[in-house]
């Protein structure tokens, strides 16, 4: 530093020496021509040098040296200080250029999660509008196949042009209008487990078709009323549905409107009785969407049977 700062004293009392080395880049072609010749700095320096001490008095100055370690000591620190300052530019620059690519690299993230949920959103409205679509035409549907099914009379059947029907939980009763004065022994009847047949002899048969569901053969039997009705008296397999309709393809009635006469209900045996009342029971969990008897039964037979086993496994064990 000491020598440094000879070198800057004598530069501040000799202003030629500082002009002289501001205007020393007027030499960079020539010194860059003899530096491409030589390839090697130092061998330039030497030359530069020998020249120097062969044309000149530069060493009849004892201190000589000492200037040139100056000189060169300075253009180090030059050089140095200009390589610094390019390596914190270009780090500046990196930064920048990461910085640039972050923020972009943001945007697009924000721009493919807004996209994202506008597609999700779109999908939603589209999943409910579907949802709703789907519940509109069901709700229409069953207003529909409501609408299409007929009020039951009020013996809980269906009054026809040609016949008339009427039902309990057990029995189904026919009523088929016939000429007066007609004898049983004009009549045509044919009872079978899923199918009915009646009419009179010689005639088309009035009813013809396939029964709602299968009835007990042997405890059917038919009969002529006043002369002028044919009464026959279906039993039901099934004694704990309400009949739809008496021959498939006939309109159907609907069954919500049943209304079982509550009153008859101290007359019937205990047994029927229970019957009835789970019917009615059954029918009424159904309209509101809860779960019938034998669902409610096997519900509480699962939970025992979960209680009284705790090592078993029920997680995938369903109540319905």
């Amino acid at each position: 530093m000491a020598i440094l700062s000879e070198v800057e004293e004598e530069t501040q009392q000799n202003p030629s020496s500082s002009s002289s080395s501001s205007s020393s880049y007027q030499f960079d072609d020539t010194l860059k021509s003899l530096l491409d010749a030589q390839k090697n700095p130092i061998l330039v320096i030497q030359t530069v040098i020998d020249y120097l001490g062969r044309k000149s008095d530069l060493f009849n100055d004892d201190s000589v040296e000492r200037k040139i370690s100056s000189l060169v000591s300075s253009a180090k620190k030059k050089y140095d200080d200009e390589l610094l300052k390019k390596k914190k530019e270009k780090k500046l620059a990196e930064e920048r250029q990461l910085k640039e690519a972050e923020k972009k690299k943001e945007t697009v993230k924000k721009v493919v999660v807004e996209e994202s949920k506008k597609e999700d959103a779109k999908d939603n409205d589209n999943e409910n509008s579907s949802r709703r679509e789907s519940k509109k035409e069901d709700a229409k549907d069953n207003d529909n196949e409501n609408s299409s099914r007929r009020v039951p009379n009020r013996g809980n059947g269906l009054d026809l042009d040609n016949y008339s029907w009427t039902q309990t939980l057990q029995e189904v009763t026919v009523t088929i209008p016939v000429p007066q004065g007609t004898k049983s022994r004009f009549v045509a009847c044919e009872m079978k487990k899923n199918r009915l047949k009646v009419g009179l002899k010689g005639q088309p048969p009035i009813i013809d078709g396939e029964l709602f569901q299968s009835i007990k053969v042997d405890d059917c039997f038919w009969s002529i009323e006043d002369g002028k009705f044919i009464s026959v008296l279906l039993t039901k397999q099934n004694q704990m549905e309400w009949w739809k309709y008496l021959i498939k393809g006939d309109p159907e009635i609907d069954t919500q409107k049943v209304e079982p006469e509550t009153s008859k209900l101290s007359d019937l045996d205990p047994e029927t009785r229970q019957t009835v009342e789970k019917m009615m029971f059954d029918q009424r969990q159904k309209q509101m969407g809860r779960p019938t008897s034998d669902e409610l039964q096997k519900e509480e037979l699962l939970k025992k049977f979960m209680t009284e086993h705790p090592e078993m496994d029920f997680s995938n064990a369903k109540f319905s």
